[in-house]
């Protein structure tokens, strides 16, 4: 897979990306898109939601404060991509741990989205699996929640990406765990919200959208390793990290890790 090939035209393009995203993570993942060469909006008023999803590059719908306001905006977002042929990637925060957006999300995951994203216990939860979490922390382990990644990929056609110390990556026919040292990401709030985002950006500038989030993946994880290495704790990183995307040569990927699974 060519995946620096991705992140080159990630940047060369510099997609827009609308991010109907939480209010604790808004302002860090604008950041992350300046930071990594794409271009964020930030914005969930109804009546204006379904035009801008039409007019960006790819969409990202996250669940981790929603209001009613909120979720009308979604739901326009996610019905105007859908009929645009836009690029969405819903990440179903903290879903199966509550209730008005775990019947949201399974109601919306139904207009097939490009990439679904989250942890291992949402990703169980969405498919309607017995899952443990606390709050939008996992409790479960990817591995455990692997079959119900390849089954939301089958039935949604869709990608399926669920993080955690190796990410995996699956869609209907193909499973790799991408492996990088995320651990800074774990230490500061909006460190997956933001990594969504960059995924919306990749899959809107490349044909495969397996290969596009894997190469989101393994761009943010690297940026996150090298800003580990120059931090002593969660701020000093926050910021290490952003500067670490900016810096970061797509050519890179070239070295990335990653290990391909056999698809049982």
């Amino acid at each position: 897979m060519a995946l620096h090939a991705v992140a080159q035209k990630y940047r060369q393009q510099s997609p827009l990306v609308f991010c109907l995203t939480n209010t604790v993570v808004s302002n860090f993942t604008a950041n992350v898109l300046l930071a990594s060469g794409a271009s964020p909006a930030m914005t969930d008023l109804p009546g204006e939601a379904g035009p801008f999803a039409q007019a960006a590059s790819a969409v990202l719908v996250n669940l981790g404060t929603p209001s009613t306001e909120q979720l009308t905006a979604m739901e326009e977002a996610v019905q105007s991509a859908s009929a645009a042929g836009t690029p969405w990637v819903l990440d179903p925060v903290a879903v199966g741990a509550l209730p008005v957006r775990t019947e949201f999300a399974r109601r919306i995951v139904r207009q097939r989205p490009t990439l679904i994203r989250g942890n291992a216990s949402e990703i169980l939860a969405l498919a309607g699996r017995q899952s443990a979490s606390r709050g939008v922390d996992a409790l479960d382990e990817v591995s455990a929640a692997l079959a119900a990644g390849r089954e939301l990929a089958t039935e949604h056609d869709c990608v399926v990406a669920i993080s955690g110390q190796a990410d995996a990556i699956i869609d209907a026919t193909r499973t790799v765990l991408v492996h990088t040292n995320g651990i800074g990401l774990t230490r500061m709030t909006g460190g997956g919200c933001a990594l969504g985002a960059v995924c919306a950006g990749m899959v809107a500038v490349h044909d495969d959208p397996f290969e596009a989030t894997i190469a989101a993946h393994g761009f943010y994880g690297l940026a996150a390793e090298k800003a580990l290495a120059g931090s002593s704790g969660p701020g000093s990183f926050a910021v290490a990290f952003l500067d670490a995307l900016s810096a970061a040569d797509p050519g890179e990927l070239k070295t990335l890790k990653y290990e391909e699974l056999n698809h049982a």
